[in-house]
């Protein structure tokens, strides 16, 4: 039986959703359709390929590696439909359409922020936001499901255009409590006791930690790995250890002084965020005016409200008289 004459965008719809949840249930709340309607849309899907594409493992619902190829053909073709879709409605104007946007999980602290903007200039253009790790959001980028992505290390792997945005700086942070909160510019070996935070090999946080490592020929006498910053940020407040964030994670901590930047040699690393795009992708008038919007306006915002809290943090002597952002 033929794929082109069986099967319709909407189980495609349905199994794509399906396979980012992981869960019929919650794959019904998001497309306003009954559990059931779900399942038996999977099913017929199954039927036209010939092989199951889920499996349970547990309570957990998995794909097989049907699913899995099928799910690579399927977002490609879900994401040429709304491109034609972002096509047609690019000839309305720049203010129409739709945009989805990837970020890496750092970058929530103020992707958000900038699109809340762009959105009260282009308030026609509906736009999707997708949190997911390097390696999620380079297969995003190259299956055509999101217009534009955000994130630190310009993704080599792919032939894509990556534009610089903004600094992104990398603190060390501890406790306030911690006793060298106040010392100025002491070396990182000053730290060799300590316990290191640290997040997941392959994020890029984990990266810039492991280079500053190797830089100053360091190793922690003890790290212990998280899965997130918001659980690296209260283990810190908790005393668990010290950690290098990166400075824009941690706009509420410092304000409330609930964590101290130490202030080692060194530091803040600085790295930078790209915005990345397919280099064959042809972006549509609205994801057009979006991605200059960041350009010229990441670096400023990300200045602005991040500049005053380092100069505040900083020990007595090395402060300016400039106060930190309201």
């Amino acid at each position: 039986m033929s794929l082109l004459r069986s099967l319709t965008l909407r189980q495609l719809q349905i199994f794509v959703t399906a396979a980012r949840h992981a869960s019929f249930v919650r794959t019904a709340e998001e497309l306003h359709l009954t559990q059931p309607a779900v399942s038996m849309q999977i099913k017929q899907l199954e039927g036209v390929v010939g092989l199951p594409l889920f499996e349970r493992v547990g309570r957990t619902l998995a794909l097989t590696e049907t699913g899995d190829r099928l799910l690579h053909h399927a977002s490609r073709i879900l994401g040429e439909v709304k491109d034609a879709e972002d096509g047609l409605q690019g000839l309305k104007g720049i203010d129409r359409g739709s945009i989805t946007i990837g970020m890496i999980s750092t970058a929530k602290y103020f992707v958000p922020r900038l699109l809340a903007e762009y959105t009260k200039r282009y308030p026609g253009v509906d736009v999707h936001i997708a949190e997911g790790n390097r390696e999620k959001l380079l297969r995003m980028l190259q299956d055509n499901v999101i217009d534009l992505a955000v994130m630190g290390r310009p993704p080599v792997e792919l032939d894509a255009i990556s534009e610089p945005i903004a600094t992104h700086p990398h603190v060390l942070v501890a406790a306030i409590s911690h006793p060298l909160q106040a010392a100025e510019r002491f070396d990182l070996q000053e730290l060799r006791h300590e316990t290191f935070l640290l997040r997941e090999p392959g994020s890029g946080t984990r990266t810039v930690a492991e280079q500053m490592f190797r830089n100053h020929l360091f190793t922690p006498a003890k790290a212990v790995t998280l899965g997130s910053n918001e659980t690296i940020k209260q283990a810190v407040m908790a005393g668990m250890g010290i950690s290098l964030l990166s400075l824009h994670t941690l706009s509420l901590e410092l304000r409330t002084r609930e964590i101290a930047i130490l202030d080692v040699a060194g530091t803040p690393i600085d790295r930078v965020w790209h915005i990345v795009h397919m280099r064959s992708k042809r972006l549509s008038p609205a994801s057009e005016v979006c991605r200059s919007f960041v350009l010229e306006h990441a670096a400023p915002y990300l200045q602005e409200r991040y500049l005053g809290l380092m100069r505040h943090h900083a020990p007595p002597q090395a402060r300016t008289a400039t106060p930190p952002p309201a």
